[in-house]
């Protein structure tokens, strides 16, 4: 079982070796890991990692090593939900005209609340129901079925629209340093340069030093002068988890062109929209959290703004108060993107979903609307128009 484990570590470019491998069988051998995914996870990170850049490789090893092995926290709500229940029994899927026929429960208040009346009242497992909460069926509350909208009580997202959403999810960091793909993103951000020259005079000036050479009776006369720096100053936001998963390799190879191009460079994470905080660290975001407005208040408005998500969530993320899947905001994430447009001369929103399907998700025509229609795709051409307004 190591073996494999440090074999798949390896796959994943994870820098281990036999000492590693040898430490962690001394480690299982005196029982300091046993019985627990979580233990394992612990100790074996210990072991074999030694630098914490590399954490976001060994997570994901260790993810597809233990595909499977998942754990749900139930604490969202005082009542637990018995474990058979989120057993996926039926994957089911809806024509958009069965979509559209199923009735919507009309606002976040009377979804909650019929919630609660579901967690009252049901004794039993449920599944392919349009009540109940259960798995595969039509109801508001479950799993692996199809509701305009509702609560998601387990399995991955597949429509987008959940309005809560019941498990804890953990997200991880992006790694700045990953190797380009596309060379063409670093040449599309160098659009938004606005060049000085500050500091010490460590560049030779070659005009200067012959113009003061050739004054000077050909003395020879060396003129230096201050470097030329990129003095535009970046903010990045980045949605992270859920539907983004699949734009995660994208997001990695953006974020590393954006720590070469950019010396004044800031980012933080959320998830689905902007609300009363944010985070810079995806395995610490529950408990250090950066509010937003201490954001607005500490980055001057002379820095540029780019926010990175696909837009695609339930419409309450936005316009309601509680609408968050994670956490209750006490107002609506509509309110913070105002302000942040308020506060900062520009602001765009790159988009990595298709640009012809923009139109189709209410929130995305929305989002598009609360930054003034600054959504570009998060292509070449969408970079080069993006960084193109920015630098005006």
């Amino acid at each position: 079982m190591l073996v494999r484990f440090f074999e798949t570590l390896r796959e994943h470019r994870v820098p281990v070796t036999l000492r590693e491998l040898l430490d962690l069988h001394n480690a299982m051998g005196a029982h300091l890991a046993f019985g627990s995914v979580d233990d394992f996870y612990l100790l074996s990170r210990a072991v074999m990692v030694k630098d914490e850049k590399y954490y976001d490789r060994f997570d994901r090893a260790f993810d597809h090593y233990f595909k499977g092995l998942d754990s749900i926290d139930p604490d969202w709500f005082s009542k637990a939900i018995p474990e058979e229940w989120l057993r996926k029994q039926i994957e089911k899927n809806l024509s958009p005209e069965e979509l559209n026929a199923l009735q919507r429960m009309g606002s976040l208040e009377k979804l909650l609340e019929e919630f609660r009346k579901r967690m009252e009242e049901q004794h039993k497992r449920h599944q392919g129901g349009n009540k109940m909460i259960g798995t595969g069926g039509t109801s508001p509350y479950g799993g692996h079925g199809a509701n305009p909208e509702g609560i998601r009580i387990t399995g991955p997202s597949r429509n987008k629209r959940a309005v809560k959403v019941w498990e804890k999810r953990e997200y991880r960091n992006l790694d700045d340093s990953v190797e380009l793909g596309v060379r063409n993103i670093k040449l599309a951000l160098r659009r938004l340069r606005k060049f000085a020259r500050t500091g010490r005079a460590e560049e030779l000036d070659l005009d200067d030093t012959i113009r003061s050479t050739a004054r000077n009776a050909g003395l020879l006369d060396i003129r230096m002068r201050p470097e030329e720096e990129n003095r535009v100053k970046v903010l990045l936001f980045f949605d992270i988890g859920g539907s983004m998963d699949p734009y995660i390799r994208i997001c990695e190879e953006l974020f590393s062109a954006a720590r070469t191009e950019f010396k004044h460079m800031e980012y933080f994470y959320f998830h689905n929209f902007i609300y009363e905080y944010v985070w810079k660290d995806n395995r610490r975001r529950w408990d250090e959290k950066t509010a937003t407005w201490d954001v607005l208040h500490k980055y001057a408005s002379d820095y540029r703004v780019i926010f990175i998500g696909d837009a695609a969530m339930s419409p309450y993320e936005i316009n309601s108060v509680g609408g968050s899947v994670e956490h209750w905001n006490d107002e609506p994430g509509a309110v913070w993107m105002q302000r942040i447009v308020e506060t900062y001369d520009k602001v765009v929103w790159l988009n990595p979903e298709p640009q012809r399907s923009w139109d189709m998700t209410t929130s995305t025509v929305w989002t598009r609307q609360l930054v003034d229609n600054h959504m570009y795709p998060l292509t070449i051409k969408g970079l080069e128009e993006a960084m193109r307004y920015l630098s005006r």
